[in-house]
C-alpha cells in the first residue's frame, strides 16, 4: 500500500490497524518501572474500601490519584 493510501484511509477514519505493525509500538515515557511503597494498614484499609466501592483495583486508584496530583503540581509550576 502506497502512503497516499495509507494516508486516505487514516483520515476517512477507516480501522488501518491491519497496516500497522504493533509488536514493537510503545508509549514514550510510559514504560513501567515497578517500586515497592510502604503505607500504614489504615491508608491500605481505605484504598481497598474505595476501590471495591468504585470496582477497581487498589493499585489503579493510586496511579489515577498520583497522576491526578503530579498533573496540577506541572500545571502550577
Amino acid at each position: 500500500m502506497k502512503a497516499e493510501e495509507f494516508d486516505a484511509k487514516f483520515e476517512n477514519g477507516e480501522d488501518i490497524t491491519e497496516f500497522i505493525d504493533l509488536s514493537n509500538a510503545h508509549r514514550p515515557r510510559y514504560e513501567q518501572k515497578r517500586i515497592n511503597i510502604d503505607f500504614p494498614i489504615w491508608m491500605i484499609e481505605a484504598l481497598e474500601h474505595e476501590a471495591k466501592r468504585l470496582g477497581v483495583t487498589s493499585n489503579s486508584i493510586i496511579k489515577l490519584w498520583l497522576a491526578e496530583r503530579l498533573d496540577k503540581k506541572i500545571i502550577i509550576e
